[in-house]
């Protein structure tokens, strides 16, 4: 291995090294997705607990008259909690017990993990893309499967896994085969489901700031909170979850004002 590699491997290993043993056990998938998540979420809830009393936030709600109710909010927690203690705990169980991981001892090198979960980002976009046209164009699939996350018509950020144990199981799956697929590092496994965990609270949040990922990405590749909360409100453009090229693509891209 060249220097360079050792030294760019060698930046991720202390950051393995803790993170190894803990995901050993079988309880750490389910507690690592609902600590990101519910973490993710909880500035936002923050924000919209405070939106009454401070003008300031009004710039960046992308609808200034709406903040969600805490009947709203607990319901969408209750069911992320009682899915994932229900049905994911379980199957992480079981998938633990019959094909017990082998942790590598080392950290994958540094552009290893970067293209890698660059690749996962860009398989589940196109799966989730096919995925969602799919479920809005089939009225039976939406009818039975996908339209509980339709729900709450102005999206809020504990609404983004508000949804069906179907279609919570689908995205899973893709998550399970695209890192197979690529042979993704364990610790890269974990970056890629931090970062698309973020992700989708971000385009549920109903918040339009200026270090909002879409206002980083150039070239209006990646849709963001506007473009996604189109599709929430009109329900037939914007199917992919990230990504504009596969909306664009196939007819389906509605372009949203952004302030």
């Amino acid at each position: 291995m060249s220097n360079s590699n050792s030294s760019a491997q060698l930046f991720l290993q202390p950051l393995w090294d803790c993170t190894r043993t803990a995901t050993e056990s079988p309880f750490f998938p389910v507690i690592f997705a609902i600590t990101t998540y519910v973490g993710f979420c909880l500035p936002f809830v923050v924000l919209d607990a405070l939106y009454p009393w401070v003008p300031a936030l009004r710039r960046y709600k992308i609808h200034p008259d709406f903040s969600p109710s805490v009947w709203q909010v607990l319901p969408c927690l209750g069911q992320t909690l009682y899915q994932h203690a229900v049905f994911v705990f379980p199957v992480t169980l079981l998938l633990w017990a019959t094909s017990p991981a082998r942790l590598p001892a080392d950290a994958p090198e540094l552009l290893e993990l970067a293209n890698h979960v660059l690749a996962c980002l860009l398989l589940f976009d196109a799966e989730f893309f096919a995925w969602h046209a799919l479920h809005h164009k089939v009225p039976w699939l939406y009818r039975n499967f996908h339209k509980v996350h339709h729900q709450n018509p102005s999206s809020f950020a504990l609404a983004t896994q508000y949804m069906s144990v179907w279609e919570l199981f689908s995205l899973g799956f893709f998550d399970m085969v695209n890192v197979k697929l690529l042979g993704c590092h364990p610790l890269t496994v974990l970056v890629f489901h931090v970062i698309n965990i973020w992700l989708s609270v971000e385009d549920h949040s109903g918040y339009d700031f200026p270090w909002s990922t879409h206002r980083l990405v150039p070239f209006g590749l990646y849709g963001g909170v506007v473009h996604h909360d189109l599709h929430h409100s009109q329900f037939t453009c914007n199917f992919a979850p990230y990504f504009t090229h596969w909306d664009r693509l196939l007819g389906t891209l509605r372009q949203a004002s952004v302030k």
